[in-house]
């Protein structure tokens, strides 16, 4: 009795996160480790507040990746992203998993299809080629978002 009793408190604990869409519910983040490595660090990093770079080789050709999931799709004040990106997030457009793995796989397309606009475009030319590898990154990147403060200010 005592372990469902616990497993019911971290399952309600959790419904908040996964109705948002914020956590991670088909990837594995030690996969998706493996694919920013394999294909994201020419590009992008992961580096913290105080600039401490957990992941990546400090590029800097696309934006930082630290707390993208939940965050306003377009809203790295020190990124010049597309006007199309932008647009998206001033409409409200969050990175949660659905958009997330949508935009990698056909960035350019996926930016068209929600802006409903054939000339909308992106700066990301790189695609990821396997669903799961966009689930596995989106589940990798989740790792360095606060969930918990992302689905606060989302109430």
């Amino acid at each position: 009795m005592k372990k469902f009793t616990i497993a019911a408190a971290l399952a309600v604990l959790a419904a908040p996160a996964f109705a948002e869409g914020l956590a991670p519910t088909l990837g594995d983040a030690a996969a998706g480790e493996e694919q920013f490595n394999r294909q994201c660090v020419a590009c992008h990093i992961v580096a913290d507040g105080e600039g401490n770079v957990l992941a990546g080789r400090n590029a800097r050709t696309g934006p930082n990746q630290y707390g993208l999931v939940g965050a306003v799709i377009g809203s790295d004040e020190d990124f010049n992203y597309s006007d199309s990106l932008t647009a998206l997030g001033e409409a409200g457009e969050i990175w949660n998993e659905e958009n997330f793995v949508g935009y990698v796989q056909d960035p350019t397309g996926w930016i068209r299809e929600k802006l409903e606009d054939r000339r909308a475009r992106g700066r990301m030319a790189y695609q990821v080629r396997a669903e799961q590898d966009a689930y596995d990154l989106y589940a990798y990147l989740a790792t360095f978002s606060d969930l918990d403060a992302e689905e606060a200010a989302a109430d």
